[in-house]
């Protein structure tokens, strides 16, 4: 008896110290450096959640990583959201893809109407900042997918019009812009003919060209083409993710420096750590082996392989890393946020669970020696610096 209950002690004191280690507390420097800052978040994918399963998100919500109070809570003033659109055939080149981003696009302006006192959308820097002084949140627009382009110039301009101010060209499959570092099919080697014409537009009408999602070929060939720096809306570091062409390696951050542009760092636990993305790759082999033998999946499968093989969050500090990482490569100048909150389910590291949790990200840069300043602007300078060059720009022209 005295074995078993030293045993139980034992084991008590160990998830005791595991609790400590995932619990981060944000002092009040933290926290009031975040609220009293411009906070940019350049891909969060509320449109996409709400248009599944409605939520009132000026409201607390019971599920899901943003809602109006914790955003208030984490210091959360100006969150890009994501107008996604599923890659797939059903989509591409059909009408639907314009016809579902109008309506995501539409569902944002109704959260504005909805909750006038506490939104407003935000087309510009200029808008942002004065919104910020108004004590209003912004909400800002990216386009998950260039799919909604259809081909034709003139729906980038509607969008652009409709508020959307960065394009991710392609999202997990090639499309008539782009080929994916997600799909093995490399259709274009790159840009399609369409895509490099697509991306000169871009520049001259102020919409920044996400480079997140669009293959190594595609990146470098933006590189040469854009007048304008870019940004990687959501995307993390192959150093600690090594095979993942999702992620940027070392040479493409040296690009982006020259380029002028900026990373944004996506917290998902697969983009942060190799582990977290070999479970996925376990998980995609346990579903194929069932398959195989015939066996139907149950819908709880997911859920019953994840209680026998628990997934390996990252941690705060590894996401801490990719941003380390960025500063020593290429300098400060070029990093900054981009969660990926409501995108990437339950993956999210310990300390950044959802967005109440940006100051334990302030405190961890805070605790690694980043000075005031240089923490600004990874909360947002970066990001505004890369906009206001491409309003710049096409104003210029």
């Amino acid at each position: 008896m005295k074995k078993l209950s030293s045993l139980v002690a034992a084991v008590s004191l160990a998830l005791i110290g595991q609790a400590n280690a995932d619990q981060v507390t944000a002092s009040d420097k933290a926290i009031k450096l975040a609220k009293d800052t411009i906070l940019i978040d350049t891909h969060i994918d509320v449109p996409y959640r709400i248009h599944n399963k409605w939520a009132d998100v000026t409201k607390a919500t019971s599920d899901g990583d943003f809602d109006y109070p914790r955003a208030v809570q984490g210091g959360l003033n100006a969150p890009f959201m994501s107008i996604y659109i599923p890659a797939n055939l059903e989509f591409e080149g059909k009408g639907k893809s314009y016809q579902l981003a109008n309506q995501l696009i539409d569902s944002m302006e109704a959260i504005v109407q909805r909750a006038p006192d506490k939104f407003a959308i935000a087309d510009s820097t200029a808008d942002i900042k004065d919104q910020f002084k108004q004590g209003k949140m912004s909400i800002a627009m990216g386009m998950e997918n260039g799919s909604p382009i259809e081909g034709d110039i003139k729906n980038l301009k509607h969008f652009y019009e409709r508020g959307v101010r960065y394009i991710t060209l392609a999202h997990s499959q090639s499309n008539h812009i782009s080929d994916s570092s997600y799909d093995i099919r490399r259709k274009w080697k790159g840009l399609s003919p369409f895509g490099k014409e697509l991306v000169k537009e871009m520049n001259n009408i102020g919409m920044l060209v996400d480079v997140s999602h669009i293959s190594d070929d595609a990146f470098y060939q933006v590189m040469e083409i854009s007048k304008v720096p870019v940004i990687a809306s959501h995307s993390s570091l192959r150093k600690y993710t090594p095979g993942f062409e999702r992620n940027m390696n070392d040479e493409m951050l040296l690009a982006l420096k020259k380029n002028g542009g900026v990373i944004q760092i996506n917290f998902g636990s697969s983009f942060v750590t190799a582990q977290a993305g070999s479970w996925y790759d376990q998980l995609k082999s346990a579903k194929a082996e069932k398959k195989k033998d015939g066996t139907k999946l149950s819908k709880d499968f997911d859920a019953a392989y994840r209680a026998k093989n628990p997934f390996p969050f990252a941690s705060l500090e590894q996401v801490l890393d990719h941003i380390d990482h960025v500063v020593e490569l290429i300098g400060i100048d070029y990093v900054g946020i981009g969660s990926d909150y409501d995108g990437v389910g339950d993956s999210l590291p310990t300390g950044l669970k959802d967005v109440s949790s940006y100051p334990n990200l302030v405190q961890g840069l805070m605790d690694r020696g980043y000075s005031d300043k240089d923490i600004k602007k990874i909360l947002s300078g970066n990001m505004l610096r890369v906009w206001q060059q491409a309003e710049a720009y096409a104003k210029a022209h």
